[in-house]
């Protein structure tokens, strides 16, 4: 193995904290990573990763070599593509909320691949915070305020957000007004944060300003095709992008509530993280992402 394969496989396990992992990403055997590392370490002259019985963590030396390894990697794919006209190729990990990547991004991948036949995507699907050094992801799609200052966050857009919830609610607790009705026997479909484990307050936007109102619940969910269903079952109210409700809105499945206090919009980001320059693969994916939703937007 020659010193770039090398240089790929220690990045590799050091993202990845071990071995095995890593050997599955890159489809080689864990013993033939442990002798590559073993063989850096002795070339060089310095221990590079700390090795325990329950996790692999980089040395002080072993962090500097992975830093400099990531710019001379990036560096390669990018002079091999510029150069021999090639299009990007590999595989690209990616973790996306589940809604969005079936309302928006998969319905107009066939035009991703057909653009770059030889990138092949692993996507996982989630709400929650990721690592995506630890993790070995590449970039993350996620609706909300990105909270994590380690990433790079770009802006796809901003869906307009509703107030929802169902006919038979609507028959039970009768249709609000104005946002001060809620305070009057009404209750909500409580949605867990995976930021804060908090459950998050109703949003309405009054005379320019945004008021919070935290309702009673009896159910609470994470998920946002559960939190959905909910309301859809009559547990209560909910806020959600309106794209996730139109078909129900359309067939009167689900009715709109207080229409003239509507929740902030919400953005949407694509995440990857600072200290990494971006690979040809993952920066046309980011760019495709981009036209996806300025499109729909």
């Amino acid at each position: 193995m020659d010193r770039i394969d090398a240089m790929r496989v220690f990045t590799r396990v050091t993202e990845r904290r071990s071995f095995t992992l890593a050997a599955e990403d890159l489809g080689l055997p864990r013993s033939t990573l442990s002798d590559v590392v073993k063989q850096l370490e002795a070339r060089l002259g310095v221990r590079l990763l700390q090795r325990t019985t329950r996790q692999i963590r980089p040395t002080l030396e072993g962090e500097a070599y992975y830093q400099r390894c990531l710019s001379i990697l990036a560096e390669i794919e990018d002079a091999e593509a510029a150069f021999s006209g090639a299009k990007p190729k590999g595989v690209l990990r990616v973790d996306v909320q589940g809604t969005l990547a079936r309302n928006w991004v998969l319905p107009r991948m066939p035009e991703f691949f057909q653009a770059y036949p030889d990138i092949e995507i692993r996507m996982s699907e989630g709400d929650r915070l990721v690592d995506l050094i630890r993790e070995g992801v590449d970039c993350v799609l996620r609706v909300g305020v990105p909270q994590d200052s380690d990433m790079i966050a770009r802006r796809l857009a901003m869906l307009e957000e509703a107030t929802l919830a169902s006919p038979g609610y609507i028959a039970a607790h009768g249709r609000p007004e104005v946002p001060g009705d809620l305070q009057d026997g009404h209750c909500m479909v409580g949605f867990h944060s995976s930021a804060t484990g908090g459950v998050l307050p109703l949003l309405f936007t009054m005379d320019g300003q945004v008021s919070r109102m935290t309702l009673p619940s009896i159910l609470s969910v994470t998920g946002a095709d559960s939190y959905y269903a909910a309301a859809s079952l009559g547990f209560g109210l909910i806020q959600c992008p309106r794209y996730r409700a139109e078909a129900d809105l359309g067939s009167g499945r689900i009715v709109e509530v207080l229409p003239d206090y509507p929740p902030p919009p919400t953005p949407v980001s694509v995440l990857y993280p600072r200290n990494r320059q971006l690979s040809p693969r993952v920066r046309v994916f980011v760019d495709w992402l981009a036209a996806v939703f300025e499109r729909r937007g």
